[in-house]
């Protein structure tokens, strides 16, 4: 039976609605920034001395026109404008100084809450059930961990230091200007307003297209790495075209999105650059009156020219940087769902520890009840009981859909049985799965799928999965014993070639091989087999299954050993053979018992031997 159906209920709440992703979903940062609160400290004194050295530079203008340039005495007049421009080369000195120290603090703050922020995302996302990935593809999970954490990268490193700088120089240019020129600055604030309030109008549409934005990529993503997993697949049914046709049609629909976001904050930069201009010559109109009605001198006129610039400046960034929050707040929030998605399967707090490994473990199943979430009516185990004693080799077998894989994904608790005391329970040595810590009892469990599954890396850290601290001795030791010595040898680098991403550089059998031998080395009291030998030659599975026959009693003591077969000439000499139908035990006993008894097994065997 599959382990869940493709349609099974998501674990993770569904992506909230692109419009209600208002800039405050950044809160969810702040556990991010905690840790680092000197550094932000430090960058903040850094920013507000950057932003007042560009404050100063209009006073230290104005000092040069009316000291330096007024007509007078020439060596005087000489003198005052050398330290004049002294002053301005010491305010820019500072700019610079204290400008580089800002960038480099806030970009080391943008990369480390970045990596925390991904590191985070990734250990959550591991620690879910199975039935997440079969709801949630891989493609949108890396494009969260790609696209969204790189958006939240360019705020946290630079769009909020550049808002929060220009809201200081901004803030302080409007304070000399109200200062210096009370009347003239009342009316300017008039126009602020009348330009912030449309800004935040706009700024709505683009929040709500950014989020729309970043769903349609990640759907291109994940239908890129649905298609790039199955490559052999595509070919053999030709149908290259067909999928290209579908990602076009996938990145088509993400451009369409983009270029509405473009559209709508185009929009938005067109407005703030025309209303701060107007602003800008406005104030430029009425200084210049001031001037020429001797209410103003000429320095005072080229100081307020710059602190308006400045502030007319400073209202174009903070658009801009608003942009780029709400595009990092869809981002953010899109990235917390993943964070706040619970884990169906968790292990219960103040779990006792299980015990030293010694004997092969006690499974007990007792009256088993087990619904997949999206099939409640159907139940994929029913009142499955059965028990295996320590050291006892028991295979199940039975038509496909009979429950052998869900009795798998059970006993390593990927699913709990149903709620209540009508689910029954599942019990290692007596003691209830659901009262064990997960990492405890599952470390004790080998097991080799019937699909099996190579990383990314050499021969010698895939067989060394299951323990890191094996030495090179003991995995030749469980590479030969599962017979992939010899192959493993044959490769250009040995046990340290590469295998290629899903050991593409492998025959079937020979993944199968490496899988077998990490469960070996694992050494586990409990050993899950999921018809570890389909992909093997006659001649591969002979080998195989001997060496499994070893494996049974590893130094003296019994293993428990659970196999699923569909070849029944694979488990004739089990000690029992349970034969499961809808769900539960009809059957068991050994090969020859059955045989005799001319039930399910016995169809089963003259089905299959017969052939």
């Amino acid at each position: 039976m599959p382990s869940a159906p493709a349609d099974a209920r998501p674990e993770a709440p569904p992506p909230g609605n692109p419009s209600r992703v208002p800039p405050r979903a950044l809160a969810g940062l702040l556990p991010f920034l905690r840790p680092y609160a000197g550094r932000i400290a430090l960058a903040l004194v850094f920013l507000v001395l950057a932003a007042g050295a560009t404050l100063a530079f209009p006073m230290a203008l104005r000092a040069l026109i009316d000291g330096g340039l007024l007509p007078g005495d020439r060596g005087a007049q000489a003198l005052a404008l050398r330290e004049h421009f002294g002053l301005l080369f010491l305010v820019a000195v500072a700019l610079g100084v204290f400008s580089a120290a800002r960038f480099y603090l806030v970009s080391w703050l943008g990369e480390r809450v970045t990596a925390d922020l991904r590191n985070a995302v990734y250990a959550r996302v591991l620690q879910q059930s199975p039935a997440f990935f079969e709801t949630t593809q891989t493609g949108e999970v890396l494009s969260r961990l790609t696209t969204d954490t790189t958006l939240v990268q360019t705020v946290v490193g630079s769009s909020l230091s550049m808002g929060l700088r220009n809201a200081v120089m901004g803030i302080g240019a409007l304070g000399m200007l109200v200062w210096s020129h009370p009347r003239l600055m009342a009316v300017v604030l008039l126009g602020i307003v009348a330009v912030v309030a449309p800004t935040a109008w706009i700024g709505r549409r683009v929040r709500r297209l950014s989020r729309d934005s970043q769903d349609r990529v990640a759907d291109a993503s994940a239908l890129a790495g649905e298609v790039l997993n199955a490559v052999p697949v595509v070919q053999s049914h030709t149908a290259e075209a067909r999928e290209s046709a579908r990602f076009r049609a996938a990145t088509a629909s993400a451009f369409d999105a983009a270029v509405r976001r473009s559209r709508a904050r185009a929009a938005l930069v067109a407005f703030v650059i025309v209303t701060n201009a107007a602003l800008l010559l406005w104030g430029l109109y009425r200084g210049t009156q001031a001037v020429l009605s001797g209410d103003m001198s000429a320095g005072q006129l080229g100081e307020t020219v710059i602190y308006v610039m400045l502030l007319a400046g400073a209202v174009a960034v903070l658009g801009e940087v608003y942009g780029d929050l709400l595009r990092a707040a869809g981002a953010t929030e899109r990235l917390m769902e993943l964070l706040a998605a619970p884990a169906a399967i968790v292990s219960p707090p103040g779990a006792a520890p299980f015990g030293p490994a010694g004997q092969g473990l006690r499974v007990d199943f007792e009256q088993v009840r087990f619904h997949y979430p999206s099939r409640p009516a159907q139940a994929a185990l029913d009142g499955f009981d059965l028990h295996i004693a320590p050291g006892e080799t028991v295979a199940l077998v039975g038509a496909s859909g009979a429950g052998k894989t869900t009795v798998f994904q059970l006993l390593q608790r990927f699913y709990d049985v149903d709620g209540g005391t009508s689910g029954g329970r599942i019990l290692l040595d007596g003691r209830d799965l659901r009262t064990l810590a997960l990492g405890d009892f599952r470390s004790r469990i080998a097991v080799v799928p019937q699909d099996a599954v190579v990383f990314s890396a050499s021969a010698r850290e895939n067989i060394r999965y299951g323990r890191p601290d094996a030495t090179d001795a003991e995995v030749e030791a469980a590479a030969r014993a599962a017979f992939a010595h010899d192959f493993l040898a044959a490769l250009p680098e040995g046990y340290g070639t590469f295998l290629g991403e899903r050991g593409v550089r492998l025959s079937g059998g020979q993944r199968q091989r490496i899988a077998i031998a990490r469960a070996l080395l694992k050494d586990a009291p409990l050993l899950l087999l999921d018809e570890a030998t389909s992909a093997l030659d006659a001649e591969s599975e002979r080998m195989v299954q001997a060496a499994l026959d070893a494996a049974l009693h590893p130094r003296g003591r019994r293993r428990t050993t659970l196999v699923i077969a569909h070849r029944l000439a694979t488990v004739q000499n089990a000690d029992r053979i349970a034969v499961l139908e809808h769900g539960r035990v009809i059957e068991q006993g050994r090969h020859a018992e059955l045989l005799r008894q001319g039930g399910a097994y016995a169809r089963l065997a003259a089905l299959q031997f017969t052939a």
